[in-house]
């Protein structure tokens, strides 16, 4: 079987800069680290490997500057089998929709694959939209907000997952191929390579493949491909230095109450 885990690199700061220009993130030169949606869905693809006795191959595929090899090497440690590295310019300021093309050839590229797993959003943008678009793009079903998988029977090709909801979570039971959106659970502990590890993972393969390996036209890729723009960017304002009030309690509310009324908010 073949299992394949969307990750992506996010900048590991809160300090980033937007390019006036696209309204895309800058992220050249930014300190950065595995999407920590997507560490988790690499860690449900490895956990179910483990549980199953045929043999399984998981490949870790992300898009990204040439410096994503970074987070493609820590999948490679925790357990992924081989990683495919998606960097071309050609691919640069691509909204939601176009990386979901650029993943969705890649994925037609790698060929049959049985499971996708993939963050339920980046850190980074927090849009959620990725997943869905590439299980659309490739037209097969879909479990968002993938907890934990229940049962897995690929002789008869469905598996259940726990789906979490607003009012607590439920049972989905879908056919595979499918993509799963996997949401962190609380109790969520990363698995941290160790050295042996970290070595071993230097020797599985990498591959780099640009729009040409994947096929179309450079129109059909980054900011030519892509069906959003950005409008405008700005930072939000900074916070007032606010008003602390010490006094008895009920002489706070006293003062609460008129300043909200000062305020015109009462």
């Amino acid at each position: 079987m073949r299992f394949v885990v969307l990750v992506k690199q996010v900048p590991d700061t809160t300090e980033v800069e937007v390019d006036e220009e696209t309204g895309t993130i800058i992220r050249e030169g930014v300190p950065s680290a595995l999407n920590a949606f997507d560490e988790f869905a690499l860690n449900v693809a490895v956990d179910l490997k483990e549980e199953l006795e045929e043999e399984v191959e998981i490949i870790a595929l992300t898009m990204g500057p040439p410096q994503a090899d970074e987070a493609l090497n820590k999948c490679l440690a925790i357990g992924a089998d081989k990683a495919v590295l998606l960097t071309d310019k050609v691919f640069a300021g691509a909204d939601t929709w176009a990386t979901a093309v650029t993943l969705g050839r890649a994925l037609k590229n790698i060929g049959e694959v049985d499971m996708v797993f993939a963050g339920q959003e980046a850190s980074d943008g927090n849009t959620a939209q990725v997943g869905p678009e590439v299980a659309a793009h490739q037209g097969i079903p879909q479990v968002t907000y993938v907890a934990e998988i229940e049962e897995f029977d690929p002789d008869e090709g469905n598996i259940i997952c726990k789906k979490e909801t607003d009012e607590g979570h439920v049972m989905m039971k879908t056919d595979i191929p499918v993509l799963l959106a996997c949401m962190p659970k609380p109790s969520f502990e990363p698995k941290i390579p160790n050295v042996k590890e970290i070595m071993k993972a230097k020797k599985k393969p990498t591959e780099e493949w640009g729009y040409e390996d994947l096929g179309g036209d450079e129109e059909d890729y980054g900011l030519d491909g892509s069906e959003s723009v950005v409008m405008e960017t700005y930072s939000p304002p900074p916070k007032g230095e606010g008003i602390k009030v010490d006094d008895k309690p009920e002489v706070a509310v006293d003062r609460l109450v008129e300043f909200l009324d000062e305020e015109g908010i009462l």
